[in-house]
């Protein structure tokens, strides 16, 4: 049995080992980051009307990269069947009172996983 989807035909068992294994959305890429281990960034204000992987709590927050996990697919284009689009993603921690105000803990951070389009340097 093959299921048809768009432009493509994929067997029942290649859909399986799809869903089991899951999708790898890493590229080989030279492409220079935009923002290095220790750099303060803000999460971008923007409203697309289509899909985006930015949380509209975080937009317009001040965070700090503290990891570069590599060049990935982005998922706001591809989700739209547009261009691939690679680019670095970054872990961002976000203190969790920058977020959600004093009445957090100090302490407490939210780490999240975003793209260079997502960000902009301060």
């Amino acid at each position: 049995m093959a299921i048809q989807t768009s432009n493509q035909c994929m067997t029942a068992a290649a859909a399986i080992a799809l869903l089991k294994n899951g999708l790898n959305s890493r590229v080989e890429s030279d492409l220079p980051p935009q923002f290095q281990v220790g750099d303060r960034v803000r999460a971008k204000v923007m409203h697309p009307k289509t899909y985006t992987r930015l949380p509209t709590y975080v937009r317009g927050k001040v965070g700090e990269i503290v990891k570069d996990h590599g060049v990935y697919v982005f998922p706001d284009t591809v989700g739209q069947r547009l261009t691939t689009k690679p680019q670095h993603v970054y872990s961002v921690r976000f203190a969790a009172q920058v977020l959600w105000g004093e009445a957090a803990a100090a302490g407490d951070a939210l780490y999240l996983d975003l793209f260079d389009d997502h960000l902009e340097p301060l």
